[in-house]
Formats: C-alpha cells, sequence, structure tokens
C-alpha cells in the first residue's frame, strides 16, 4: 500500500495529444480521450476519477490536436479532488518528448499513460512498485495471444524439419502505462520527439532494463475502432469494474 507521506505527492502524466487517427471518424470533432463510453462518461473522465481513487493528488495533461476541448472539459480537474495542469505540443513529440519540458515540474517518481486506456490496474500499486524498483522505468504489461492463419513451417538448409498448423503465440505487450523516475529524463533535451519504444531501446542499450509490472485484469486499448466499439456494447458490464471506487461510494 502506498504511504501517507507518498500519497500527497502521487502525480500522473497523461498523453492526450495524438490526433487519433486510427480512431476516425470518431476523432473528426473531438480528441480521442474526449470519444464517449457509454451513455455518461468520456475516456478521459474514467481516467481521471480512477486516479482521483487511486490517491493521486496531480495530474498534467499534455495535450495538442483539439486541445482547448480537453481544457474546457477538464479545466482544474477539481470536480475530481485533483489539480490538473496542461503542456502544449507545438510540434508532435511522440510519446516521451512531451516530458522532456516538464522535467523540472515532476516528483522524483510518477505515472506516465496514455489518454486512450481503459483499465481497472491499480495505478497506485504501480507507481509504488515502481518506486521500491529503484529502476528508471516499469512497464505495465498484459497477456495477449498471437493466432497465425496459416500452416508455419520450421526450415533449415531449405529443407522443411517441422510444422504446425495455425499456431498461436503468447506474448505480453506494453498497456501504455508506465512507472517512471525522473533521472530517466535527464540524458535528453527539450524539443526532442522520441517515443516509447526508442526509450527502451536507449535503456536496455545502458543496460538498465525496465521493470514489468504484470497485470491480469482488465484492458483495452480503444485506439482502433472495433476495440472502442466492444468497450462501448460492453460498458454496461464493465462499468462496475471501471468505475467500482464511485459504485462504493454510492453505498
Amino acid at each position: 500500500m502506498i504511504t501517507m507521506a507518498e500519497a500527497t505527492h502521487m502525480h500522473a502524466v497523461i498523453l492526450a495529444g495524438g490526433k487519433g487517427v486510427r480512431l476516425r471518424p470518431y476523432t473528426t470533432a473531438l480528441p480521442k480521450p474526449l470519444v464517449p463510453i457509454g451513455d455518461d462518461h468520456a475516456v478521459l473522465e474514467i481516467v481521471l476519477h480512477q486516479l482521483s481513487a487511486c490517491g493521486f493528488t496531480s495530474v498534467t495533461l499534455a495535450i495538442n490536436h483539439l486541445g482547448p476541448l480537453i481544457k474546457a472539459f477538464v479545466g482544474d480537474g477539481s470536480r475530481w479532488g485533483l489539480h490538473v495542469d496542461y503542456t502544449e505540443e507545438r510540434v508532435p513529440l511522440s510519446t516521451v518528448g512531451p516530458l522532456f519540458a516538464l522535467r523540472d515540474r515532476l516528483p522524483e517518481h510518477f505515472v506516465v499513460m496514455n489518454g486512450d486506456v481503459l483499465t481497472d490496474l491499480d495505478f497506485a500499486d504501480l507507481l509504488h512498485t515502481h518506486t521500491l524498483s529503484g529502476g528508471a522505468l516499469t512497464v505495465a504489461t498484459a497477456a495477449r495471444s498471437v493466432g497465425i492463419e496459416f500452416g508455419v513451417l520450421d526450415l533449415h538448409d531449405g529443407r522443411i524439419v517441422g510444422f504446425t498448423e495455425k499456431p498461436t503465440f503468447r506474448y505480453r505487450v506494453s498497456m501504455g502505462v508506465y512507472g517512471m523516475s525522473r533521472r530517466t529524463l535527464a540524458p535528453y533535451p527539450d524539443g526532442l520527439p522520441l517515443g516509447f519504444d526508442q526509450l527502451v531501446l536507449d535503456l536496455l542499450a545502458r543496460d538498465e532494463q525496465p521493470t514489468s509490472y504484470d497485470f491480469t485484469g482488465y484492458w483495452v486499448d480503444i485506439g482502433q475502432p472495433e476495440d472502442y466499439d466492444e468497450a462501448n456494447r460492453n460498458f454496461a458490464e464493465l462499468r462496475p469494474i471501471l468505475l467500482r471506487h464511485r459504485q462504493e461510494e454510492k453505498v
């Protein structure tokens, strides 16, 4: 559990500046974090509620595309019991680049997440686990299976030495939610476009292996129309999972 001293410094950065190209036409008029889920909620609203319920006190929103709409919707964050501030990209900086200009405003350890993630992950436990690890980066991971719709051949010297009909491969994948330490940002100049993929490769090259936070609960990236549509169809069942703290408050 997070101690009271840690809870007073629990901060998250939400990356909400993307154009949501894969989710068009839904994102033609709305930034991706504001697309509706169910009848009453935007994705970002759910995330901010969850962070507040986990004990976070402050959030920085990295905005760009349709950023004024996000500012108008979120405001100062007080309706979630949060202090929300903003950083605005003048040019696209990918997923890590927006953090470089923030480094003096960030606590020693914090959470970074994409603004299009729906999950019941305990963000406080992720941050606590990362802090205890002493590492530069902790990646929340989920299990995913990928099926191959063909027979797969094992080849050696031009001969088939093995055969598997339509195999399924299982991987752990990044959920787009991270625990990070401020020192991780130190080697990079402000204004440098950098993605999490390159950051991980840089850390591996420096022999600083990131930590995996293995998660088994609900997670979906709504960046794909089919995933977004499925989340909407299932929201009646998902509501108690994603907004369980709100349900408890009503009891």
